[in-house]
């Protein structure tokens, strides 16, 4: 049964919309019972939504944060998780529950079957040198195509690995989905174009939406590697520079 804990939990590690979405769905579910006869009462009455009231988020770490965040991540599945989202801006189950058999070291590539992303599309995600080099330091089990985690599906334990990183770090409060909306920033402070990013993050909305999207059937990979090249240039850059080092980041042409 869903309580006002677990509530909490959801909005926690996905946030108060999703939150919000699981409890009206919840409470729709025990309106209809109740007029079936299968349920006598609707037990998210009494619970109150969550914090934000459905206001978007616009946290994005800045680079001392980046910084302090990259090198205070431990060599561990989630380090390693993490850091994998911060060069690629994917989301977190997507990266949580990577297969072995979805990467292609040779092409430096990551494909996301159409059923692991959110609109159902294919993704392919160019991977730079840092990330190719994180995922390579993962040790592979034996038997498994999951990277991370253990037993039947993906990484597992997200609220707890995130409490002892930020008990670690000290920033102010953020959530793994930051990062998503950080990458697009960055990638946009780098020089990247807007209809890249798109395709970096597998939004369809902008150049790709309507008619145009029917056309132009570009999946941008050239220009999508280069763009999360950049990204990664900028995020060692930012860790270079925590470390006092003085130097510049290059910028697209």
């Amino acid at each position: 049964m869903l309580s006002a804990a677990q509530l909490r939990i959801i909005a926690k590690e996905h946030g108060p919309v999703s939150a919000d979405r699981a409890r009206a769905a919840l409470s729709k579910f025990f309106s209809w019972a109740m007029g079936e006869g299968l349920a006598e009462a609707n037990p998210v009455i009494g619970t109150n939504k969550a914090a934000g009231e459905n206001k978007p988020r616009d946290r994005v770490l800045t680079d001392k944060e980046l910084a302090t965040l990259w090198n205070g991540l431990p060599n561990n599945d989630y380090g390693h998780i993490v850091r994998l989202l911060i060069l690629t801006g994917c989301r977190r189950d997507e990266i949580g529950s990577l297969r072995w058999s979805e990467i292609d070291t040779e092409t430096r590539m990551i494909v996301l079957p159409g059923e692991r992303t959110k609109n159902s599309r294919t993704h392919h995600v160019p991977l730079s040198k840092i990330a190719l080099d994180t995922i390579e330091s993962i040790p592979r089990r034996v038997s498994r195509d999951f990277v991370f985690g253990e037993g039947k599906g993906g990484f597992s334990g997200w609220s707890k690995a995130k409490a002892a990183l930020d008990i670690q770090l000290g920033l102010k409060p953020w959530r793994l989905h930051d990062l998503r909306r950080t990458a697009p920033t960055r990638m946009a402070d780098a020089g990247v174009q807007p209809h890249i990013i798109e395709a970096v993050i597998n939004h369809v909305s902008g150049h790709k939406a309507g008619v145009a999207g029917v056309y132009n059937r570009s999946t941008y990979e050239n220009e999508k590697r280069a763009a999360l090249d950049a990204l990664s240039n900028y995020v060692m850059v930012a860790v270079a520079k925590a470390h006092g080092s003085n130097v510049e980041r290059l910028r697209r042409a």
